[in-house]
């Protein structure tokens, strides 16, 4: 069985703020290190201000650095590929991007790290960067949509 989907480009916007979501989700607890400072800064009244300082740049400038690598990720010819208008063919083997009838880009399930399922989507992540956002408008039935999660259960990724 497989599932198939309408053509669907993900937006680069879209995908700067869902990469920086999933970088907030999964590295949450870098922040209790600033968190720490900023109770120091508050405990300590000498050195008050330098403390907070650190701890409120030190996140910005973490979130910053990697909203910028993200967003050069659009603009990148390796990243070029998660932009392009394609429709998605999910079986049991693999996932495969078709760029039209004819041309097609199999990625195997082993390549999918973690899975998440949003309220209104799928997102199959393959490093911190590289990831699939499957909205569920997308999916041509609602059996389509059953199947992939079923799959993606089955496969441990949900």
């Amino acid at each position: 069985m497989r599932a198939l989907t309408k053509k669907y480009q993900l937006d680069t916007n879209k995908y700067v703020w869902i990469a920086l979501k999933n970088l907030i989700k999964k590295e949450w607890w870098y922040g209790i290190g600033p968190l720490l400072l900023i109770i120091g800064g508050i405990a300590w009244e000498d050195g008050r201000w330098w403390l907070i300082s650190f701890g409120l740049i030190i996140p910005f400038v973490y979130l910053l650095f990697w909203m910028i690598q993200f967003a050069g990720l659009t603009q990148h010819e390796m990243g070029k590929a998660m932009f392009y208008k394609v429709s998605y063919e999910i079986t049991g083997k693999q996932i495969t991007m078709m760029m039209d009838a004819k041309h097609g880009m199999p990625i195997a399930w082993n390549n999918i790290k973690h899975a998440a399922k949003m309220k209104d989507a799928f997102i199959l992540s393959m490093s911190k960067a590289q990831f699939f956002y499957l909205p569920f408008a997308i999916f041509k039935s609602d059996n389509d949509l059953k199947f992939t999660e079923a799959l993606l259960k089955r496969k441990g990724l949900l």
